[in-house]
């Protein structure tokens, strides 16, 4: 009887090892994109795909639209300002305030490409700004390539899984890990993905709180922006707003992403958010990396402009 699955282990195993896979229990996001697409050629078959977890609708016809007059305006012909086109920075700025009601200048509302590469300038200057702090810990369940990003980096890392430790137990485990003194920046993905659980405004506030105890940023991943469907997030300028550490600390960096919120994936647009003190905020040490000392410039002078 012939296999509905066709899959001949050897085949596997030489995909697997052209492409560096060593277990696939391990494999990164964009490796197992790797491996069934060349499992789809090799085999004939289609496969069911949901591993790049963006939603699959059409992008909003108002962007469709836009991005066409964009283009026949003759934008693509010129590089944008590193910082931003002033409409896109007062738009995030604007977007910031109708649907989370926090208030950030434009000058810390910064394009980039995608979430991922938010995420990893931010690391590269957050754990850079004190000798003394090195380590970022991640609240887990979460997105792995950004745990890949610190080993790229040549960056520490802790983690724990937040399942056991809700509410206020959430306190108690994160000093555990702050007493060390060795914590330089927070990471969680808010709403949750994979886990689909939404951080308490409780949880929110201890973190805050332990963010201006201990001085240390909190990095914000909200790629999945709005997506608790218990209530309605979509209403510009009215409750309920997203709920966000923004509200309790000012040590913050929001990480967002236009695949997630706006179904708009292949532009790879998105964007880092940088609370406005901590933007003109100055650190001694980031002189061994940087040539400036703050905080927001050197991340948008220096981390955007080398990725």
């Amino acid at each position: 009887m012939k296999s509905l699955f066709p899959f001949d282990s050897s085949v596997v195993s030489q995909i697997r090892a052209e492409l560096g896979i060593k277990k696939v229990s391990q494999a990164s996001i964009r490796q197992m994109v790797q491996l069934v697409d060349k499992l789809q050629r090799h085999f004939k078959v289609q496969f069911i795909r949901t591993e790049m977890g963006v939603p699959g609708f059409a992008s909003p016809q108002i962007g469709v639209e836009a991005e066409i007059e964009a283009l026949r305006s003759g934008v693509s012909s010129v590089y944008p300002p590193i910082q931003g086109i002033e409409i896109f920075k007062n738009e995030l700025s604007r977007f910031a305030k109708l649907f989370m009601n926090i208030d950030i200048k434009p000058s810390g509302c910064i394009p980039t490409a995608g979430a991922m590469q938010a995420s990893a300038v931010t690391f590269l200057v957050a754990n850079r700004r004190d000798r003394q702090k090195d380590t970022t810990l991640l609240i887990d369940p979460g997105f792995p390539v950004q745990k890949r990003q610190l080993g790229v980096f040549g960056m520490k890392y802790e983690s724990f899984d937040i399942y056991d430790y809700r509410g206020e137990k959430l306190r108690e485990k994160l000093e555990s890990y702050l007493k060390k003194g060795n914590i330089s920046s927070f990471l969680y993905s808010n709403p949750n993905n994979p886990s689909w659980i939404c951080f308490t405004e409780k949880e929110l506030a201890i973190i805050g709180e332990l963010a201006n105890k201990y001085d240390v940023v909190v990095v914000e991943d909200l790629a999945y922006f709005g997506m608790d469907f218990r209530r309605d997030y979509g209403k510009a300028g009215a409750e309920p707003y997203q709920a966000s550490v923004a509200n309790y600390t000012d040590n913050y960096v929001l990480l967002f992403s236009s695949s997630k919120i706006f179904s708009y994936a292949g532009q790879r647009l998105g964007a880092v958010m940088i609370s406005d003190k901590l933007f003109a905020r100055s650190f001694d040490d980031l002189s061994s990396h940087f040539v400036s000392g703050q905080f927001g410039p050197a991340l948008l002078q220096e981390a955007i402009y080398v990725t």
